[in-house]
């Protein structure tokens, strides 16, 4: 390998002198090969956390006093940080449990989402794996942001000159587009009704509302209504909360029994519950779903025959 460099590269690592060199051995002993970049120091998990502990002038013997009145209010032991325990954290690659994580995050004033991505957790792809992993049955959607200081592109300023009658794309509707705090979005309670999505398996009202749509529940509208409807986009549809899961469709009451009436293209049978044993959550207002099945094989369209021109 000497031979790979010249002599004033040579001069160069005798310059870094032999401790800096132990340095990166110590640092990067526990990275595969071709993630270690010589001009970057790796610290371990413990080490960050030991410097975290240090600028706040905080001993493990305080670490450890303070565990313990979490770990007594809480009622369980797992929260007690000990002494020998912190030391052994802080010098090697051990990994602590969600209990005692949640004592160092609050002894050190950090946030214990602060504290994850020092032991390779990033929390920003649990959203992109939720949407990898759809589940198949019909659930309420918790869309509660833990991260408030967080920013989203948010539309902050509309072409006037849009018209809300006219079909258009979004994207020409927003003037400026800018970067919001989510904790400012939910000041705005742009999320006052409950959201619902259609599961893949469910074919309850298709193709009314097609499996993968989001629908929108106003859980102030949880009376059926019995009057009639001119078709059947102005019957009202239903979230219901049964106890093996959840169901959207119609709805009617019979006696002491609530009726639950599938779209007739859907081939799927009516069904009976007591009504202890379906509560109504709320009537679904909007749908977003898609039209097209994105997986779906492009089929050309078929033209239909031409007539035999007249002589």
């Amino acid at each position: 390998m000497a031979g790979c460099y010249d002599k004033r590269d040579f001069m160069i690592l005798c310059c870094l002198g032999l401790q800096a060199y132990r340095l990166v051995l110590d640092c990067s002993s526990a990275l595969p090969r071709a993630m270690i970049r010589p001009d970057i120091v790796y610290m371990s998990p413990g080490k960050k956390l030991k410097e975290l502990r240090a600028r706040l002038g905080i001993t493990v013997r305080e670490v450890e006093e303070q565990s313990q009145k979490i770990a007594e209010a809480q009622g369980n032991s797992e929260f007690f940080v000990s002494n020998n325990w912190l030391t052994r954290l802080e010098n090697t690659n051990s990994v602590p449990s969600i209990h005692k994580l949640f004592s160092l995050s609050a002894v050190y004033r950090v946030r214990v989402s602060d504290l994850l991505p020092m032991f390779g957790i990033d929390q920003s792809l649990l959203e992109k794996y939720q949407i990898e992993t759809p589940p198949q049955h019909t659930h309420l959607i918790n869309l509660e942001e833990t991260d408030g200081a967080r920013t989203v592109n948010f539309p902050v300023r509309f072409d006037p000159g849009f018209r809300v009658e006219e079909t258009n794309l979004l994207s020409r509707m927003v003037q400026v587009w800018g970067e919001v705090p989510i904790s400012l979005i939910r000041q705005l309670d742009i999320r006052r009704g409950q959201y619902g999505y259609i599961g893949l398996e469910d074919f309850t009202m298709y193709p009314l509302l097609r499996p993968g749509s989001f629908v929108l529940i106003d859980e102030n509208l949880r009376d059926i209504q019995a009057s009639r409807w001119r078709t059947e986009f102005d019957r009202p549809i239903y979230f219901i909360e049964l106890r093996t899961g959840y169901a959207c469709c119609w709805c009617e009451t019979r006696g002491d029994e609530l009726l639950l009436i599938p779209h007739p293209l859907s081939s799927r049978a009516h069904r009976h519950f007591p009504q202890q044993e379906a509560e109504i959550i709320g009537q679904v207002t909007a749908v977003a779903m898609r039209i097209v099945d994105p997986e779906a094989p492009a089929v050309p369209a078929r033209l239909p025959p031409q007539l035999p021109k007249r002589s």
